[in-house]
């Protein structure tokens, strides 16, 4: 039998298909926090899927990616619906309006998403406000780890002081911090990935940050071949605990098909994969164990969260397929990875973390 929350949401979906996809995916906040779907308790996960990385213990491997949730109004129903982690955010220091719409496009006939979004959000103030009230209320915290994505503003920007602030007013509440450096929409903020601006970027969080949760560096596909090992000596050497691999990408496949492929904008969902996949391989190769791994971009089977955590991921998280398919896809990616597991004959996913990589003649990790 279905649960509750894919017989609840699925018959609406193909009516918010056919609406503006901003448009849809602020109804399904709504929905969110009215509670349509939600089941009345978070899934019980098989132990299986459990596996812990950053200090923490999270009951499945799957996570929202930061977008869905920028203003963190529906961390609780995110975590009510089964996923292993929620990432709210990205937020900036000040309100933001973001770019002219439109800026969010479904490619359909490719299984991805354009936006151009320009980190649009309502403000640290507000965001942290409701982080509190998850926090105060810890009888009916959300049941699985938290965390924020930081930006800075496109207007009057300063990095150094950015960073550091944003992290002292939302580390009090979170169980990580994730730094976007590489959302393709807010001019310069790539360039905070050259290994010198990210090790300034670093010293300057850790010079006014003794203790603080896990701060990860989220990266973008598009960095050249020679420019990622410097990136992660400088993340490892500044004290970062993990990267995200990747954000959305600037390049067009040729395999394109909808005709909104010419759209500006970061690309997600399935053509990203192949790229975004052989990009974490590469990470987890240079880290070596030193840094946690988070797999992101174009993940929307079971199999597609194995080969990740093969290729040395400690979590993964989605964005585009829950766009297209809701709530239910959490169950069917579940039950594919617990097939996938029996068929392998193997007893936890952790046990295959980094299996396909070798270095110096054994596991990577």
């Amino acid at each position: 039998m279905k649960d509750l929350s894919d017989r609840l949401l699925a018959p609406a979906l193909p009516l918010l298909r056919r609406l503006d996809p901003e448009r849809a995916h602020g109804l399904a906040i709504d929905a969110l926090l009215l509670g349509a779907g939600v089941p009345p308790s978070r899934p019980k996960d098989d132990p299986a899927l459990a596996t812990r990385a950053f200090g923490m213990r999270f009951s499945n491997p799957i996570g929202i990616a930061a977008g869905f949730d920028k203003d963190a109004r529906v961390v609780r129903p995110l975590a009510q619906l089964g996923f292993g982690f929620v990432e709210a955010g990205t937020v900036t220091p000040r309100p933001q309006r973001g770019n002219p719409r439109p800026r969010l496009f479904r490619l359909t006939e490719d299984r991805a998403v354009i936006n151009r979004m320009g980190f649009n959000n309502q403000g640290i103030d507000r965001f942290t406000v409701r982080l509190a009230r998850l926090y105060r209320d810890r009888g009916t915290r959300p049941g699985a780890p938290v965390g924020a994505n930081l930006g800075i503003n496109k207007i009057g920007a300063a990095p150094e002081l950015d960073y550091p602030e944003l992290i002292a007013r939302v580390k009090p509440y979170v169980d990580y911090i994730v730094l976007n450096l590489s959302s393709p929409n807010t001019p310069g903020l790539r360039a905070l990935q050259d290994s010198e601006r990210l090790a300034e970027l670093l010293a300057a969080i850790n010079a006014r940050h003794a203790t603080r949760p896990p701060l990860l560096i989220k990266l973008a596909p598009d960095l050249a071949d020679d420019q990622l090992a410097p990136v992660v000596e400088a993340a490892a050497q500044g004290g970062a605990n993990g990267l995200i691999i990747s954000n959305t990408t600037l390049a067009r496949p040729a395999t394109l098909r909808s005709p909104h492929a010419g759209e500006t904008g970061g690309l997600s969902g399935r053509p990203l994969k192949a790229r975004a996949t052989e990009m974490l391989r590469e990470a987890a190769q240079l880290t070596n164990g030193r840094l946690g791994l988070i797999g992101c971009g174009g993940i929307e089977t079971g199999a597609d969260i194995v080969e990740r955590v093969r290729a040395g991921a400690d979590l993964v998280q989605v964005y585009s397929a829950f766009a297209y398919e809701g709530p239910a896809l959490l169950a069917r990616l579940k039950r594919e990875t617990l097939a996938i597991l029996r068929e392998l004959g193997v007893e936890s996913l952790s046990d295959l973390k980094g299996a396909d990589l070798k270095n110096n003649g054994g596991e990577s990790r």
